[in-house]
């Protein structure tokens, strides 16, 4: 992406350095997903300060990387329409949330599977952008961090973290913040890779997340978004995919028939459209799993009226 490069990052603007470092690291393989995150951040940190000189500065020249970004990808749907954006996002942030998962759940304890629970943590964030996070999405984020964490603090101390979800006091996000911030470049314009991922200090997760629940069809893909761009068709020697299972087709579908009398409202077609969207973003990831459950949602809305 050609853009005027970030002058530095104001101290006022701490909270949203991960998400703008983010957005670097995407900009080649997801340059949509790195155009929200620069538009999370742009918004947050207008929430924050717009009027002192150094954040205005800041503010107007992340805006000219928001403008240039929407030029060039001026024609891609997931950038004009929110719906798309929303789903495609979505999508992304819980691939890496998967993949981390999955790593977690067979035991294989690693830097990058920390990096990638944090940053589907800070994807979920960006979805604010379009709106309140769901109860589900707002669950992972919470899940994700405080994973990040105590498996990071295990790591560093010596200890063997327990896989899974368990009920686990919370950890601090300290250290590996100092270690983050130490080797950030963001104000230079460019991203050196790191082995961790970072974590707000006072962001602690306490709750028991033994029920944690994971999405219908979840499976860490071959190409994990931490390791290898997902159209790049180079697959993994060492991951492969779970099998997924594919859910069966609502058998009342067959029999249900379009009623007349059945209006459906602009919201109806809204939501119709929304979970098409979802569908379509899913089998990008070759998730049929979601797929197939987004389709069946769109169809019952259409010919039934009723989710």
């Amino acid at each position: 992406m050609a853009a005027t490069a970030l002058p530095p990052l104001p101290s006022q603007f701490k909270s949203i350095q991960h998400h703008l470092r983010t957005a670097q690291e995407l900009d080649k393989r997801e340059p949509v997903v790195a155009y929200y995150c620069r538009l999370y951040a742009m918004q947050t940190g207008m929430k924050i300060d717009s009027k002192t000189p150094e954040c205005r500065k800041f503010l107007s020249k992340l805006m000219d990387q928001l403008e240039a970004m929407k030029k060039q990808f001026g024609d891609n749907e997931a950038i004009t329409q929110d719906i798309v954006g929303s789903a495609h996002v979505e999508n992304y942030a819980l691939k890496m949330f998967l993949y981390a998962d999955n790593e977690d759940r067979a035991g294989q304890f690693h830097k990058n599977m920390i990096k990638s629970f944090y940053t589907a943590s800070l994807l979920i964030d960006v979805l604010t952008v379009f709106g309140e996070l769901s109860e589900e999405n707002a669950q992972h984020r919470k899940y994700a961090r405080w994973k990040a964490a105590y498996i990071h603090n295990c790591l560093k101390n010596g200890e063997t973290p327990q896989p899974g979800p368990i009920g686990m006091e919370g950890e601090s996000f300290a250290d590996v913040e100092r270690e983050e911030a130490e080797s950030s470049s963001l104000h230079s314009g460019t991203t050196q890779p790191t082995s961790s991922s970072t974590y707000e200090g006072n962001n602690k997760a306490t709750s028991n997340y033994t029920g944690i629940h994971i999405p219908p069809g979840a499976h860490a893909p071959a190409n994990t978004p931490a390791e290898v761009p997902h159209n790049t068709g180079v697959t993994s020697n060492t991951i492969q995919p779970s099998p997924q299972n594919i859910p069966l087709v609502d058998p009342s579908l067959y029999s249900a028939q379009s009623a007349g009398e059945v209006r459906l409202t602009p919201e109806d077609f809204a939501r119709a459209q929304k979970y098409c969207k979802y569908a379509g973003s899913a089998l990008q990831y070759e998730d049929v799993s979601t797929a197939v459950q987004n389709l069946q949602k769109a169809l019952k809305l259409l010919i039934t009226g009723r989710e």
